[in-house]
């Protein structure tokens, strides 16, 4: 571990956080602190309180050397005015002393840890070879969700579903751009795909379970309340279900929470994302194989450790 003495801790840019650490070594380090045997149980709940027109979030962690927190706002109104939604910032600090040797625009942790946390998980999910990716969403997050699927399996095409037809075409473009073939696409059209990408903020689910083929993965990350879901009852029933930590899925994820509820799935009735990676569970070939994941405050100090490292280094 390398600190600083200096009283001003040092500043990492949204253009610096992405230079030091790309989407593959965002996956990498988070799957390095899983197989190393970092437990995610051990990571504080994340809070969350009311402020000015929306709400604050506060995401504690500590990791051996190294504790963090990320401050959260989350304004709903603000793209009414030309601002982000969520914005964040983070707090670098070393454990010994706790005190901050780094501050890093957050946003930008976020876009590239809950990424690498999906990838991390359908790399162990997914089946081999070439895979259709089917995306719902058009946010920062769909689009990094298609980047980091296209490190781990070769992607044939990409099927992008949405409400909005020009931010759908948006996507498409990008997504063009950046060398995989890709077209809009309605809901039905999951049936077709390997790697589902659930990447919105819907309340309700977005496509009929039925459809998703066994052996494929599906990916829920846009919400981390209670009662909100992406995926019905029927496919988080009939699917291996794999979560960050059992009582975080319990508290906050909304997929599982209500499936409970619907009677379709166990409150035992999934697997973490350690176990995967340690290889004590496995995908099927019989059935879908869901990752439901929240988001958790220690995906965000694995990757700030590794920009502050990143640039250490070079020091």
């Amino acid at each position: 571990m390398q600190t600083t003495a200096s009283t001003a801790p040092i500043w990492y840019s949204t253009e610096q956080v992405r230079e030091a650490v790309s989407p593959d070594d965002a996956r990498r380090l988070i799957e390095n602190a899983l197989a190393g045997g970092f437990d995610p149980a051990s990571d504080p709940d994340r809070t969350s309180k009311p402020a000015g027109s929306g709400e604050l979030l506060l995401m504690p962690a500590t990791i051996g050397d190294w504790s963090g927190i990320k401050v959260v706002s989350v304004a709903p109104e603000n793209p009414e005015h030309g601002l982000p939604r969520i914005q964040a910032t983070y707090l670098l600090m070393d454990s010994k002393t706790l005190s901050t040797q780094a501050l890093l625009e957050g946003a930008m942790l976020t876009e590239l840890r809950t990424p690498a946390m999906s990838a991390v998980a359908a790399d162990h999910l997914a089946p081999a070879g070439p895979c259709t990716l089917m995306v719902f969403g058009t946010g920062p997050q769909a689009w990094g969700h298609i980047e980091a699927m296209s490190r781990i399996r070769p992607i044939s095409q990409v099927l992008v579903s949405a409400r909005n037809e020009q931010r759908i075409e948006d996507l498409v473009q990008q997504t063009k751009q950046f060398g995989l073939q890709a077209r809009a696409a309605a809901p039905a059209e999951v049936a077709q795909a390997q790697i589902v990408v659930c990447a919105t903020s819907a309340r309700e689910p977005l496509f009929d379970g039925t459809l998703v083929q066994p052996g494929a993965c599906v990916v829920a990350m846009g919400s981390h309340e209670p009662g909100a879901r992406e995926l019905d009852a029927d496919l988080m029933g009939r699917s291996v279900v794999i979560v960050e930590d059992p009582a975080t899925a319990l508290r906050e994820a909304g997929d599982v929470i209500q499936a409970i509820a619907d009677g379709t799935l166990g409150r035992d009735g999934f697997s973490t994302v350690s176990q995967l990676v340690r290889g004590e569970v496995a995908r099927s070939t019989q059935r879908p194989n869901v990752f439901k994941g929240t988001g958790m405050a220690w995906q965000d100090l694995v990757v700030a450790v590794g920009v502050h490292e990143h640039f250490a280094s070079r020091a």
